[in-house]
């Protein structure tokens, strides 16, 4: 068999984002899976099943395709959409991975950047559960259920209501607090569900080839491998997403037990109350406080084990700490259950510092984040990292910001619908109302800067279109041709300028969230409210933009879920707006357990078992062709197999985010200097990229199989007007389609006359012409520095960055 096999070109083919099916990947009706399940596997023309056993005189040079389908790893039924709704933390999750290039000496600074990325997703768990039991206890049980006039306009809650009630069991206040505990519990069960659930069903495939014990410097910031994305255990992080589950759990419990009985403590310090109640008070408080210290420690404690694989689980913690977070729970809701006859609900709970502390406690975060993202960054510069090295804390804030906005609008709506325009009850918090007022001024913001970049659009559109017709100028002129490929470029280049709008809406958020912040303190009531005596224009606009921010927070979860379920469901629908999900959920949950799945734990092993066992059963040369979000799955398949594997694999990428959006936002990952050693030690790379397609772009690296690892801008459309060839007008093809293109088989029989059935030796140091203005150096094989500018591709002046 290995005579023959080693005659044996496997081509694996990986799709992008918006996924398709293994017979349009191969171009066969007729396909069969070889390896993997429902989930994802790997599939093969029927006439290609047993192509090992046969002599490659059958096949002669053309290679056996085969089709890695992972699409149902991203999408599925529509409830999967409700995913969306934990967007925060998939967000601050990104965070963690988008810290700047470091030298290894920085080794404590990049640990206190994960630490302050763990910390602020920590309080992003206890605000979505301050804010359930803002909901449920204060709104629900307290305020509307204590009201008589809002308990008869709300039936379900008659049974909690002394005046509907009478004498009722539950009437008395701290019972309703306690049946209304279940409500944010039970949201707190369901998280640690999902994330425990998550983990078997996708993120607990070990990688091949390495049985636990790796070697290398500590995984979170060692330099031994060229790229962390090929450390044993870089998608194996099982002990630290056990470890930060039980201690976000633990939080998320504890935070329902002080809300519940804090406000029994507060009514039984008053004299005249029991004294045996009045002695637990300072006990419940301490075993508050002390069980918040521990939460804390357990995150602080450990960050990522990267360098090997790390089997081990902190089992008696990752019990322990739930289940006695759930005890005291437990014991509160017994406490607040004990009668206390005169105890009536007037005003609002006592959690308004709360918000307010948590607020402080994420700007505070934030910006010590941005001062160590501006220290490792000063000690490796990468002219093309996004916002400067500052994309971290940029995204940091902005979750922190969807946390806070989306607490307060949930609150004020919530509030609206109990209490209508009665005014009969306090309310929420005076910062939670604060922040759903701020909902309309962003928006407007962001209108601004929509429309700037319509402007720019329009622009450059204009030169495009200039452009356009110097590239045709023997053919026919038509304005309506021209003017969709250059809005087709125009649009493209929008992507090169997101730095700009994340560091415009980051610094509009932490502004606004200080502006909150200070007008909470500067206020008791609403912001409509408040100011005695203030002019009535000033009245109304705080009363117009406090209800037009609880009506938009309605409307915009109603859009978020809708287009949730479309991405999921519609193919169309997840290209468009899939990338940005699928770039949230390629990393592993490192800051946060409760973040949406990472599918690339089970896609990254997945594709370097197949690699590894097919080179080592066959000893033949493969091709790992991958489009869009596939090329980075390729990318880091390939980081993972051992050298003498990698020798053998040649990388055909098309429409590809490497160095576009993966190495300008996650530089320490991706950078130049980690896209240069993987070049080096793959056989060959090519890449393939449009100037119409807003995703992908050029990779910027020297190459050996041509110029360039980068192929000039392929043409879009192929042809301008309609000729022997095209008869019809030919489409924009954009992000899609690239197999269609000439040059895409071209590059492909280029890759596999270069690669060989032995084992290839060493490769010249230069080949091919050498470009206009190259030096041989520009050309060397070895890494590009990431203080230095890399190479760019001919024609990559449109890719520039914004």
């Amino acid at each position: 068999m290995k005579d023959t096999a080693a005659q044996n070109t496997l081509e694996l083919l990986v799709h992008g984002v918006g996924g398709t099916t293994p017979e349009e990947m191969l171009d066969d009706p007729r396909t069969v899976r070889v390896t993997g399940d429902d989930t994802a596997a790997v599939f093969r023309r029927i006439d290609d099943v047993d192509a090992e056993e046969r002599p490659a005189a059958e096949h002669g040079e053309a290679p056996v395709p085969e089709a890695y389908v992972w699409c149902n790893l991203t999408s599925g039924n529509g409830s999967r959409a409700l995913w969306l709704l934990l967007l925060p933390f998939m967000v601050v999750n990104l965070a963690h991975w988008m810290r700047p290039t470091s030298e290894g000496r920085r080794l404590r600074t990049v640990r206190l950047y994960g630490l302050l990325v763990r910390l602020a997703g920590l309080s992003l768990t206890v605000l979505l559960v301050a804010a359930a039991c803002e909901v449920a206890l204060d709104l629900a049980a307290w305020q509307c259920a204590g009201t008589p006039a809002c308990a008869e306009r709300h039936t379900w809650l008659g049974f909690l209501s002394p005046a509907g009630s009478g004498d009722g069991w539950w009437s008395e206040p701290g019972r309703r607090l306690a049946l209304a505990a279940l409500v944010p519990s039970a949201l707190t069960g369901l998280l640690w569900y999902l994330s425990h659930r998550t983990w078997s069903a996708y993120e607990s495939q070990p990688p091949p080839g390495t049985d636990g014990e790796g070697t290398g410097t500590d995984g979170e910031g060692g330099e031994t491998y060229h790229s962390a994305l090929g450390r044993p255990g870089f998608w194996y992080g099982r002990r630290l997403v056990a470890r930060l589950r039980a201690a976000h759990t633990a939080a998320a419990f504890l935070t329902v037990a002080a809300a519940v009985g804090t406000a029994a403590a507060r009514e039984d310090r008053r004299p005249g109350g029991p004294a045996l109640l009045d002695a637990l008070a300072p006990l419940f408080t301490l075993a508050y406080v002390a069980g918040a210290l521990v939460v804390v420690w357990v995150v602080c404690r450990r960050g990522r084990t990267e360098n090997r694989l790390d089997h081990e689980l902190d089992r008696a913690l990752v019990r322990r700490l739930p289940v006695g977070s759930l005890v005291l729970l437990a014991l509160s809701l017994v406490y607040a259950c004990c009668s206390r006859p005169e105890w009536r609900s007037a005003g609002r709970l006592p959690g308004d510092r709360v918000f307010g502390a948590l607020t402080l406690t994420q700007c505070l975060l934030v910006v010590a984040l941005a001062v160590v993202a501006h220290v490792l960054h000063r000690t490796r510069p990468h002219p093309r990292a996004a916002l400067r090295g500052l994309a971290g804390p940029a995204v940091a804030m902005l979750a922190c910001a969807l946390g806070g906005v989306m607490s307060g609008g949930v609150a004020q709506r919530v509030s609206d619908w109990l209490d209508g325009t009665r005014r009969t009850l306090p309310g929420p918090p005076v910062l939670l109302t604060w922040q759903a007022s701020v909902i309309p001024p962003l928006l407007l913001l962001l209108l601004v800067v929509v429309a700037l970049l319509a402007r720019r659009t329009l622009r450059v559109r204009r030169a495009e279109a200039a452009e356009v017709e110097r590239e045709h100028p023997a053919e026919p002129a038509d304005a309506a041709r021209t003017r969709r490929i250059a809005t087709a470029r125009a649009m493209a280049g929008l992507t090169d300028l997101a730095p700009r709008v994340l560091g415009i809406v980051a610094v509009a958020t932490l502004l606004l969230g200080a502006a909150s912040l200070l007008g909470a303190e500067l206020t008791e009531e609403v912001p409509g409210d408040a100011a005695e005596g203030a002019p009535a224009a000033l009245q109304g606009a705080a009363d117009t933009t406090q209800a037009c921010g609880s009506w938009l927070i309605g409307v915009g979860f109603l859009l978020f879920v809708t287009w949730g379920r479309r991405a999921y469901k519609d193919p169309s629908a997840r290209r468009t707006i899939g990338i940005l999900w699928d770039v949230g959920t390629f990393w592993p949950r490192a800051a946060h357990p409760f973040a949406p799945p990472c599918y690339a734990e089970r896609a990254v092993p997945d594709l370097t078992w197949r690699m590894a066992t097919w080179t080592r059963a066959t000893g033949g040369r493969l091709v790992l062709s991958g489009h869009s979000q596939g090329s980075v799955l390729a990318a880091a398949a390939a980081w993972q197999l051992e050298p003498s594997a990698r020798r053998r694999v040649a990388l055909l990428t098309y429409g590809s985010p490497l160095e576009r959006l993966y190495g300008r936002w996650f530089p320490a990952h991706f950078g130049p200097a980690a896209l240069s050693a993987l070049h080096r030690e793959v056989d060959c790379w090519r890449n393939l990229y449009r100037l119409t397609d807003p995703i992908g772009g050029p990779v910027r690296l020297p190459g050996d199989c041509g110029p360039e690892v980068d192929r000039a801008p392929l043409k879009d459309p192929l042809a301008y007007g309609r000729t022997a060839l095209h008869p019809l007008p030919a489409p924009i093809l954009g992000h899609s389609d690239y197999q269609a293109d000439p040059a895409f088989a071209e590059e492909r029989r280029l890759l596999l006359a270069r690669l060989r059935p032995e084992v290839p030796g060493p490769r010249p140091i230069e080949e091919g012409p050498r470009p206009v203005g190259k030096t041989p150096s520009a050309l060397r094989r070895g890494p590009v520095e990431e203080g230095d500018d890399p190479p760019q591709a001919p024609g990559s002046s449109g890719r520039s960055s914004g």
